[in-house]
């Protein structure tokens, strides 16, 4: 059994489990909507003045949030037609789980979820005097209605169903590596720097997601960050067409 994202046109991102559908391995051929988005047509967005200060209490870290986001509505507005500004929902506790899927988390996160962002707010995220890994999670969490608003995350669920023997988990890895790409190039827009992204790109990932092989090996990971924070823009985050080692 896997997890897998579910999207509609509308913007609905939300994490099931399904058992059964599957996708051939290997680069994406035949789907336009994952091969030639017009997203990846858009050049190096530009750099955004957002001030932005997370203090440390639940008040002042959610006027953080509502700010980040609001900055990363306006740079990336123009990128996709029809654009809706994405909003974020903070909670104490998600009743539900993650998206209503029922995964319990028992610290902070945050999720791409029915077009907009969901945070579960904790004291971890509330007394952080840094929010650079929170940031990164942010902005992946922003990715994915970024891929949802472009058509990427239905096109993905829609992939033919098949017998492959890695159940479909190498193009979800490509979906998944996608919104690392696509969070590089906020952070980059932003104005952020670190000598070393690859420990924060896990910082604040939630523990209960340690037995999800979301995003394949940290090298490759951090080597599609890499390249939309380089890029600054989206058309270096075509995961879709690259070779299977890239994507492992």
């Amino acid at each position: 059994m896997m997890i897998r994202a579910l999207a509609t046109t509308a913007g609905v991102f939300a994490l099931l489990f399904a058992g059964t559908a599957t996708a051939s391995a290997g680069p994406i051929v035949g789907v336009a909507e994952l091969t030639h988005n017009p997203l990846y047509k858009q050049g190096r967005l530009p750099a955004i003045s957002c001030k932005a200060t997370k203090g440390t209490t639940k008040a002042s870290t959610t006027r953080y949030l509502n700010k980040v986001v609001g900055c990363l509505n306006s740079a990336w507005r123009k990128t996709i037609e029809d654009f809706t500004p994405v909003v974020v929902g903070v909670r104490t506790k998600v009743e539900g789980g993650l998206c209503l899927t029922g995964l319990q988390v028992s610290g902070s996160f945050a999720a791409s979820c029915r077009g907009s962002i969901q945070v579960q707010l904790g004291s971890d995220w509330i007394k952080a005097k840094s929010d650079q890994a929170v940031l990164v999670e942010v902005t992946r969490a922003y990715a994915g209605a970024v891929q949802a608003q472009a058509g990427i995350s239905e096109a993905w669920w829609a992939l033919p169903a098949g017998d492959e023997e890695d159940g479909g988990e190498e193009q979800m890895r490509r979906f998944y590596l996608q919104a690392d790409c696509l969070g590089g190039v906020s952070m980059k827009i932003l104005g952020r720097s670190a000598k070393n992204w690859k420990p924060l790109l896990t910082a604040e990932t939630p523990k209960e997601y340690g037995r999800f092989n979301w995003y394949g090996k940290p090298a490759n990971r951090l080597h599609w960050f890499e390249q939309g924070y380089r890029s600054q823009g989206p058309g270096a985050c075509n995961t879709w067409k690259a070779p299977s080692s890239k994507v492992a």
